[in-house]
């Protein structure tokens, strides 16, 4: 059988990994740093215990289309779950790492799951009283705390629960041709425009959809060893690109598949695991390229003008073609790809065959930079709401100012306004419990992505606009800047706020200081109450620092505002937060603050 038809005849996530672990038996599958080694754990012991963990969930009570949270940092644990809880009929929750307590209640009260699954017990500490308030949970297997009673909460232990196991005959891999390929696999939130985070329902069929055109992108230019990739994974699984692109596209290839330490690691790791594939985030490639021109430049001399040399030449070939480049540059183009693009690959493990980028706009300019130093980067484009991806551009031609053009069997249109629209298998199934929400995204089978772009002549797409009033950060999260706003101007200092961070790396924003709070403070510094004035006053901003960080203290690390200005006046009565006008209202104060906000990026910290 052709393999690319494997993916068709499949029919939900566990039984790709089943199979996968039959072929691969003692091959080693997931690869984590323990006691400053890395130790493997093979396809048949990951399938031993997602086999006892899906036998313990179910004795534990979780039924056919139950949900189960899974609140953990990347670890091989983490995909055994996530295989463990789809291989027993239920529902994946993923939930990040940084959520607050208010942020476990939403999902635990929205998705109302049967258990949770929790590494440690730190995050326990946030996860477990959302728990008790909302009385759903019964069950939660800790992967690193002890067994015992919580009031009425059973908490179990990762190796008790596998150990009892033992006992229990389910026989759970004959059971997964129970599950189809239109099953829900998984839940997982993303912020929208209303604030709230909502659950994006992906069936098994989605994620395989998004896999077979991952395998497409790849083997259709002959670079993908079936059963020899290695993947160094360090984005967060609870995002829907790692979950996708970083856990279960390498099982569907018989990857191997690495936990990175950490982003102060990454390099380090890079260099001790040599991975052939890499999924991440344009922060990553934005921080790289810091790194590597800060290097060079302190370096200097011939190292530093060879450097330079080589990514000159890169960019005109990438841009011009190689035909643009003299005799005497093709000759120094040759020189320079021994001379300084090895070394540049040997500082990416040697290996690496392709960077992929996705969940955020890449900037152009570090796109083109890694081209021109022979790194392969592949830029994609989705969202949580198809599972994720829709295109990427191909290793055979890149066009990074694209997203390149849309996967094998998913159809992409764009509508009368201008917006992205996709239809497939990837779509999702709609959101939890918002009926009206879905049918506003949702509409005759196409996902109204709300991003605005055109087609090119070769079917590239090319993102030129969002259409919905959501921020993107760098990093690929969504933020809500509706739910900040609210927040901020919950403090009393604070009459109006907007926070800014499309692309960037963390918000900054706008304020407008309350007008009693202005005369009360000036009366008491013995100071004019005009707004233009005091906007230069440290002491003023001190008051108003303190106001921010009552209000950071109720938001995620994403949602929090680390800089600000103070606006000279408040923004006209029209153009406010509780106008229909939002987005018009943005892009005025945009127009008017843009600068003095980018130029809070370039401040050091504190």
């Amino acid at each position: 059988m052709d393999y690319a038809t494997r993916y068709d005849n499949w029919q939900n996530l566990p039984q790709v990994f089943y199979e996968k672990a039959a072929e691969l038996g003692d091959a080693p599958l997931f690869w984590a740093k323990r006691y400053e080694s890395w130790q493997s754990t093979s396809w048949a012991q990951a399938r031993d215990e997602v086999t006892a963990l899906a036998r313990g969930l179910r004795a534990a009570g979780v039924a056919r289309g139950d949900r189960v949270l899974l609140v953990s940092e990347n670890r091989p644990e983490w995909g055994i779950a996530d295989l463990a809880i789809m291989a027993a009929g239920a529902i994946t929750v993923p939930a990040y790492t940084t959520n607050t307590v208010d942020d476990h209640i939403h999902l635990v009260s929205d998705c109302e799951p049967k258990a949770a699954i929790v590494s440690s017990e730190q995050l326990a500490e946030r996860l477990v009283p959302a728990i008790r308030s909302t009385g759903t949970v019964g069950t939660v297997v800790t992967i690193e705390g002890v067994s015992g009673q919580s009031e009425n909460i059973s908490i179990i232990n990762w190796r008790d629960m596998i150990r009892d196991a033992a006992a229990l005959t389910d026989d759970i891999e004959a059971e997964l041709s129970e599950i189809s390929r239109t099953d829900t696999s998984c839940l997982i939130y993303t912020s929208g425009t209303g604030g709230a985070p909502k659950g994006v329902m992906l069936s098994h069929g989605a994620i395989l959809r998004n896999c077979t055109g991952a395998y497409h992108l790849f083997s259709d230019d002959g670079m993908l060893d079936l059963n020899q990739e290695a993947f160094l994974s360090f984005l967060p699984l609870s995002h829907s690109y790692e979950h996708t692109a970083g856990l279960h596209f390498p099982l569907t290839i018989g990857a191997e598949i690495y936990y990175a330490e950490g982003i102060d690691k990454l390099s380090a790791n890079m260099a001790e695991v040599h991975p052939t594939i890499m999924t991440a985030v344009p922060r990553l490639y934005e921080s790289m390229h810091q790194r590597i021109i800060s290097g060079v430049e302190r370096k200097g001399g011939l190292s530093e003008k060879l450097f330079k040399k080589t990514v000159a030449l890169g960019i005109k070939r990438y841009e011009h073609g190689a035909a643009s480049l003299s005799l005497i540059e093709k000759i120094q183009d040759r020189v320079l790809e021994k001379l300084v693009r090895a070394k540049v690959a040997e500082r990416f493990g040697g290996r690496l065959k392709a960077f992929v980028s996705g969940g955020a706009p890449l900037n152009y300019d570090v796109g083109v930079f890694f081209l021109a130093l022979g790194v392969r980067l592949l830029q994609g484009y989705g969202q949580t709401e198809t599972a994720p991806v829709v295109s990427a551009n191909p290793p055979r031609k890149i066009k990074i100012d694209t997203v390149g053009p849309a996967f094998p069997d998913v159809e992409v249109k764009i509508a009368e306004d201008g917006e992205i629209l996709v239809r497939g298998e990837l779509n999702m199934q709609g959101y939890w419990n918002a009926p009206e929400l879905t049918a506003e995204t949702l509409r005759d089978g196409w996902v109204h992505t709300g991003d605005i772009g055109v087609l090119d002549e070769d079917g590239y797409i090319k993102i030129t606009d969002r259409k919905k009033d959501i921020i993107v950060n760098s990093g690929g999260d969504n933020v809500s800047p509706q739910r900040v706003e609210g927040i901020l101007v919950f403090e009393p200092e604070l009459s109006q706020a907007m926070v800014y961070g499309d692309k960037r790396p963390h918000l900054v924003a706008v304020l407008v200081p309350d007008e009693a709070f202005i005369s009360s403070w000036a009366k008491e510094n013995d100071r004019k109450a005009d707004l233009s004035e005091l906007s230069d006053s440290e002491k003023f901003h001190a008051r108003l620092r303190e106001a921010i960080d009552r209000a950071n203290a109720r938001l995620s690390p994403l949602e929090q505002v680390r800089r600000f200005i103070v606006a000279e006046e408040g923004f006209t009565t029209e153009n406010s937060l509780m106008t229909p006008s939002l987005k018009i209202r943005r892009h005025e104060i945009r127009k008017i603050y843009g600068e003095r906000l980018e130029a809070l990026y370039g401040r050091k910290r504190g």
